[in-house]
């Protein structure tokens, strides 16, 4: 029986460990002991925190896995790559883990190699920022954080300390990113890459609450684009993906294109896409199991990615008690459609990032009605 590794056990991590369990794979799951279900969902269970990555490459010695593998974490990818790399797994370079969980990193490989993505500046103090004109607004963010944690958009300078603090405080190196603005439409791509050949997935259209935050409020797959402007995403996001380096792993890009067609690209994680974007989404919407492929390319296994199907597939997450409403509307009026749902019993508590929402709810059919469900354009 093949052994994996997987880092992290929270309810990001559920869908694969089990779908490793259902493929006969013996699950090894790493993460701080904090009484997550993957602790009790895992073969084997280890109370070691995904950054102690020293104390998990010595554990994964001498359990002798045969990959290791997560999802929806930028965090985690960075444990994955340093025991692929010293156990001669399959994963993505030291380097590339770098440029890809470090925005500062990421911005400087996307100048070098003439990927279009916003301008930025690095700030830990005061005296990084004083003195310099920026074109407001002006959108800051922590250097190593996702799920919109610390993000927030700044119209004028007397926000802009408030911002920086807020985001430093959130990040595990306590620096920001003061960044150029980008108007447009947002999308994330979701792709897998093998051996340094990457295949796209699906594009997903991204609807978010806006300024100051940004918080994803619903999905959907897949995105209505011309069929040029699609092969235009794709070849902008596999070359920035090359300028990332990343060779064997899922992946999920953010970025916008405006009126005119330009596209801006926000960032790229190496790992699936969170928000049941990967877990879900895509197989419902195009039939590729992305869960099967990120455990296939771990274990050094070319994946399945040939579609099977062309439906459509969202997720709308429950704000308030009018997006419960709906949540209950579709339930009634097409019940057969809805494939998950989630909410909490009370609806209240302030929403400040991904993890604070009150719930959701998926849908998928094969003709698009579903789409009338999701949030109108803000």
């Amino acid at each position: 029986m093949k052994k994996l590794a997987i880092i992290g056990a929270s309810y990001l991590q559920v869908p694969l460990i089990n779908k490793a369990k259902d493929l006969g794979y013996e699950t090894h799951v790493f993460a701080w002991a904090a009484g997550d279900v993957g602790e009790t969902l895992a073969d084997y269970f280890y109370p070691i925190s995904i950054v102690e990555k020293e104390q998990i490459l010595e554990k994964c010695q001498e359990i002798g896995i045969d990959g290791i593998c997560t999802i929806a974490s930028d965090l985690a990818t960075v444990p994955v790559n340093y025991v692929a790399h010293h156990m001669g797994l399959a994963g993505n370079s030291l380097e590339c883990t770098e440029k890809s969980t470090n925005k500062w990193a990421m911005r400087a490989a996307f100048e070098a190699n003439g990927d279009p993505s916003p301008k930025c500046v690095k700030v830990q103090n005061k005296e990084d920022y004083q003195g310099v004109d920026f074109q407001y607004p002006v959108i800051i963010k922590p250097l190593d954080r996702s799920g919109s944690r610390g993000i927030t958009r700044v119209d004028n300078p007397a926000e802009l300390d408030a911002a920086i603090e807020a985001a430093k405080e959130v990040g595990f190196e306590k620096a920001a990113l003061i960044e150029e603005f980008a108007t447009g439409i947002e999308y994330s791509i979701e792709c897998v890459s093998y051996k340094g050949e990457h295949t796209l997935l699906a594009i997903t259209r991204k609807y978010t609450t806006g300024a100051p935050h940004f918080i994803e409020t619903a999905h959907s797959e897949p995105a209505s684009l011309t069929p040029e402007m699609a092969e235009k995403v794709k070849n902008t996001v596999f070359h920035a993906l090359d300028s990332l380096e990343i060779k064997n792993s899922a992946s999920h890009s953010e970025l916008k294109i405006d009126k005119d067609g330009n596209i801006r690209i926000i960032e790229i994680g190496g790992r699936m896409g969170g928000d049941c974007i990967g877990s879900s989404l895509v197989e419902l919407s195009t039939g590729v199991d992305f869960v099967k492929a990120v455990i296939d390319i771990a274990l050094g296994q070319k994946p399945e990615v040939t579609p099977t199907k062309r439906g459509y597939a969202i997720i709308r997450y429950v704000f308030s008690q009018e997006d419960k409403d709906i949540m209950d509307a579709a339930m009634s009026e097409m019940p057969e459609a809805v494939i998950e749902h989630e909410i909490m019993d009370s609806l209240e508590g302030e929403i400040t990032d991904s993890s604070t929402r009150y719930g959701y709810f998926i849908m998928s059919d094969m003709t698009g009605d579903i789409r009338k469900y999701l949030p109108s354009e803000i």
